[in-house]
């Protein structure tokens, strides 16, 4: 691959990196170009200082900014590789009011250059594709990343559920006993679990083990202000890990609801009834804390069955989100696309 020739934009627009005070304008552009294709807003602040303060991460190479003649944002992207290099996710926002001034092609042909980039940190003979994902009803943007090249590979869904009664008390299956984070002594732990447990999750790739647990800790517990350690329950079987469910408080469209961050269940204990007791020990905890909505992101074509869990549980679809690809490099793919046997 070459690098491509980024087009020219319109005289006076003006184009740079990020700064961590530019967040929240950032921000305001994300909201705005969501709140236009789904009527709702997904975005905060805190959740942009966080991406950007992520070990790995740096604004100067891995951002761009365009700034219209007036001196008003317009369109922001960034490329994230530093845990991924075999995946690169590629992150494009223009205001609807500017989708047919070229900022987007723009930003796109800039993304692939910084792309490309991450083709030396890969492995070598490894296959290097860019990623994008999209609300399922954004046609600006698929028609965007279609016209460079890119292909629809994947769905992902945020699914909620409304509580509006109590749920059914928890019923654990047998040996299997349930408790709350303890802050410290369980972070490795909790994080072995997840990483076991993530294998089975397509698009999964394999990364050092420190350099996991220095970005991990830094997203939920250095960055997150509303890290509540007694929202991780763990299921245990004696002193092993045998489930969890991280959950945290999450703003969707400017209201806070309950967030099922990850949940998983290791492969000796599934099939039992594990995975749907901690998604229901999520529902009591969360209606306990007065929340009247609970939502999670899940791969729809989910390797283990997840969707049938959730569905199973009362949950519904709240919007799609469809996955993009460009191969960059051919090569060898690391990331899981199957269980194995």
């Amino acid at each position: 691959m070459t690098l491509q020739t980024l087009p020219t934009l319109q005289e006076g627009f003006l184009i740079r990196p990020a700064v961590i005070s530019d967040a929240q304008a950032v921000v305001d552009v994300m909201n705005a170009c969501t709140l236009n294709v789904t009527g709702e807003q997904d975005e905060t602040v805190e959740e942009v200082q966080a991406k950007w303060e992520m070990p790995g991460v740096d604004l100067e190479t891995d951002t761009r900014l365009v700034f219209a003649p007036n001196g008003k944002l317009v369109g922001y992207a960034d490329v994230e590789d530093a845990a991924k290099p075999v995946t690169p996710f590629v992150d494009i926002y223009v205001l609807s009011e500017y989708e047919q001034s070229g900022i987007g092609q723009y930003l796109a042909e800039w993304a692939e250059n910084r792309a490309m980039q991450a083709i030396p940190k890969a492995p070598e003979g490894a296959r290097v594709a860019m990623l994008a994902f999209m609300y399922e009803q954004d046609k600006w943007y698929r028609g965007l990343l279609e016209s460079v090249g890119f292909k629809a590979i994947r769905h992902h869904w945020r699914m909620e559920i409304n509580l509006t009664e109590a749920a059914t008390p928890v019923e654990w299956p047998q040996g299997i006993t349930f408790r709350p984070f303890a802050e410290g002594d369980d972070m490795r732990e909790v994080l072995h679990s997840v990483r076991e447990v993530w294998k089975d999750h397509w698009g999964y790739v394999e990364t050092p083990f420190e350099e996991h647990f220095e970005r991990w800790s830094h997203m939920w517990l250095t960055s997150d202000e509303k890290f509540d350690p007694s929202l991780w329950l763990l299921a245990m079987d004696g002193d092993k890990i045998a489930g969890f469910s991280l959950c945290r408080p999450r703003e969707v469209d400017e209201k806070m609801i309950g967030w099922v961050g990850t949940l998983g269940v290791r492969r000796d204990y599934r099939r039992k009834g594990l995975g749907m007791a901690l998604l229901r020990q999520s529902f009591v905890t969360f209606y306990e804390r007065g929340y009247a909505r609970v939502g999670l992101g899940v791969d729809a074509g989910s390797l283990t069955g997840a969707t049938r869990l959730y569905q199973n549980a009362g949950m519904h679809i709240a919007q799609q989100f469809d996955g993009y690809e460009k191969e960059i490099r051919p090569g060898v793919d690391l990331t899981t696309q199957a269980l194995d046997d």
